[in-house]
């Protein structure tokens, strides 16, 4: 097989895990009428633990207390913005978390600045703002003559963007030096504990009839196998053969692929201001990622 054809494949493989991702804010909308979110990412992350351990099985006799420990940091990254995320599908639409969850994309460098003294482009800002308005035309609203105001569940997933955010920096950091399928592993592994810790708190008792739903087992065997542990080999064997601009920009599709879904399958309604925020945002999330490189070199091959 050439190289073509791998590049073809893996860029294939990239748009299904935007496609996975997209339809997992569905299954998650759908979800929350059933379980509570933090015993949902508990149960998401618990299957993913177990599977890729399974897996991955002889590679685990390779851990040591350095793994331990940024397994733990990057778990409660991980915890903390699926837990913001997750909570704030329930007071806003699947659409909306969606778009608004690609905050982190402009974070990721702003934060990379004053943590590893990395200076992001005038482009990564130029991105901000056109992703700050976009989120003002998606998430703000003027309702009975009160003042722009906020939904608490855009809010909150907004929030998810930052811990997403500090998530991949440390990542990128530990990839350096240790193997991505541990880290992975342990990240799991300590985002399924903080979550089994924080659920009676935030969820109350277990919810023992939920488990029982069929409907229910499938959605969650949906986001432990597919969404979470699927979606991310797809994402890392994508990113050795696709040129990060162009994997960006597959990946990016998941916002898209969101809001599709939610409102085909959901009925959500999207007004024209809405669909104008989105396009804003998805436009910034490109430009923050690849500065339309893709474009240039596209256009000067020969």
């Amino acid at each position: 097989m050439n190289r073509k054809t791998v590049s073809l494949f893996a860029g294939a493989g990239l748009l299904l895990a935007a496609c996975i991702w997209g339809f997992a804010f569905v299954v998650v909308k759908d979800s929350l009428d059933y379980v509570g979110p933090v015993y949902m990412i508990a149960f998401r992350f618990s299957i993913a633990t177990v599977a890729l351990a399974l897996l991955f099985a002889p590679k685990l006799r390779l851990l040591n207390k350095s793994y331990w420990k940024n397994g733990a940091v990057l778990g409660g990254y991980l915890f903390l913005a699926y837990a913001f995320q997750t909570i704030g599908c329930n007071y806003t639409t699947a659409g909306k978390n969606a778009f608004l969850t690609t905050i982190y994309v402009m974070l990721v460098p702003l934060l990379g600045w004053p943590l590893y003294k990395k200076r992001p482009g005038l482009y990564v800002f130029a991105a901000a703002v056109i992703s700050i308005t976009g989120i003002g035309l998606l998430a703000l609203s003027n309702t009975d003559g009160s003042l722009l105001t906020m939904n608490k569940g855009d809010a909150l997933t907004l929030v998810c963007g930052l811990f997403y955010a500090l998530h991949i920096l440390r990542m990128e950091r530990c990839n350096a030096t240790q193997s991505t399928i541990l880290l992975t592993v342990l990240q799991f592994f300590f985002a399924a504990v903080f979550s089994w810790i924080a659920a009676p708190f935030f969820d109350g008792a277990f919810p023992v009839e939920a488990v029982t739903n069929p409907r229910v087992i499938v959605s969650m065997l949906y986001l432990g196998l597919l969404s979470t542990m699927v979606a991310f080999v797809l994402q890392n064997v994508g990113l050795k053969y696709v040129q990060s601009s162009i994997a960006a920009l597959f990946l990016s599709f998941e916002s898209v692929f969101g809001v599709l879904f939610s409102t085909l399958l959901l009925h959500e309604r999207l007004t024209l201001r809405m669909m104008t925020g989105c396009i804003l945002i998805f436009f910034a999330v490109i430009l923050a990622e690849t500065k339309f490189d893709f474009l240039h070199k596209r256009g000067t091959k020969k």
